[in-house]
């Protein structure tokens, strides 16, 4: 078993990894700053390490990377690094002294597509800040292991979901007050015929593609893998299934994408724009043939999961009984 560092394990997906790698025997130290709470209880919380650092405030003292490799990790998995200087310092301390080094990317380094689902051998070709210095990093880690054997593999989350979390609606947003809208049986309206899609993926499941890239170290290292669900959803398949869940027929309209952004407000709009432009859909043939990752939930699964949270958490009003059954 392994000494192994997580970057960001008090986060959503850490809140599965950081009880999954207890469980199979690892020596676990969670660097966060410390302000976070797990989504979810679990023993495991108990008998890891925890160490409070601030890797913004680190960073720019110059220090974070060595601390790091004070902690004496063989592994170190990387979930919160957002530019390529914050990488290249932590990579330079840990050269030479880990067997692998797994970095958290996103879809999101996917700009338009010319085929679906996407895969890996398209080249990223990222249409925003966010997505560009995901796609810098990747290419500098991959780099860094074809020419110099840095045991670097990265992995690309699609739109992250459980409980706890806001799962992105059929309108391509995290606002869950749309949910209550379809509960409630109001009508919702969709951009063009609503055939764009998104590609969610469990949390749960993004940690079981972790552990199966750890455990197949030789099949993962120097390659950049996309880890989301088997199949993504269109808009208007989405919005009628949780009508359906909530026992209402579908009540949905649509508009052309330039008058109906000009809808939504603020975040919302933000992220819808985001989404819906994008049209995410990505294949993880990948993963499925040299990893053997298979995902637990299906995107509707794991969207209901986080549904039935916000509702238990009073975040989505739902008059009468509430999430029906044959949703499941």
């Amino acid at each position: 078993m392994s000494r192994i560092v997580v970057i960001g394990g008090s986060g959503h997906v850490g809140s599965y990894l950081v009880p999954r790698l207890v469980e199979l025997g690892h020596e676990v130290v969670n660097v966060s700053r410390g302000m976070a709470v797990p989504y979810r209880a679990h023993f495991a919380w108990n008998s890891i390490e925890n160490i409070a650092i601030d890797r913004t405030a680190e960073e720019k003292a110059g220090r974070f990377g060595t601390m790091i490799a004070e902690l004496r990790p063989e592994i170190v998995i990387d979930m919160i690094s957002f530019d390529l200087p914050s990488a290249q310092q932590l990579v330079e301390a840990l050269r030479g002294r880990i067997e692998h080094y797994l970095f958290c990317s996103s879809i999101w380094v996917y700009g338009r597509f010319l085929t679906i689902p996407s895969t890996e051998a398209d080249p990223p070709n990222p249409i925003d800040t966010y997505g560009a210095n995901k796609a810098a990093i990747e290419a500098w880690l991959l780099q860094q292991a074809r020419l110099t054997g840095f045991p670097a593999t990265c992995f690309r989350p699609g739109h992250i979901v459980g409980e706890g979390w806001n799962p992105i609606n059929p309108l391509g947003n995290a606002n869950p007050a749309v949910f209550s809208l379809i509960a409630r049986g109001d009508e919702l309206v969709l951009p063009n015929l609503g055939l764009e899609t998104v590609h969610h993926v469990h949390a749960d499941d993004v940690a079981q593609w972790i552990i199966r890239a750890i455990e197949n170290r030789a099949a993962s290292i120097g390659e950049a893998f996309n880890t989301v669900s088997e199949r993504a959803v269109t808009q208007r398949g989405y919005a009628e299934t949780v009508y359906r869940w909530f026992g209402k027929e579908p009540r949905i309209a649509f508009k052309p994408f330039d008058e109906w952004i000009r809808d939504l407000e603020g975040d919302d709009a933000v992220g819808s724009r985001g989404h819906v432009i994008r049209s995410s859909c990505h294949s993880i043939e990948k993963s499925r043939q040299r990893l053997g990752y298979k995902p637990r939930y299906t995107s509707f699964e794991a969207i209901q999961e986080s549904v039935r949270a916000l509702i238990a958490a009073g975040k989505v009003a739902v008059p009468g009984a509430g999430l029906a059954e044959k949703g499941r």
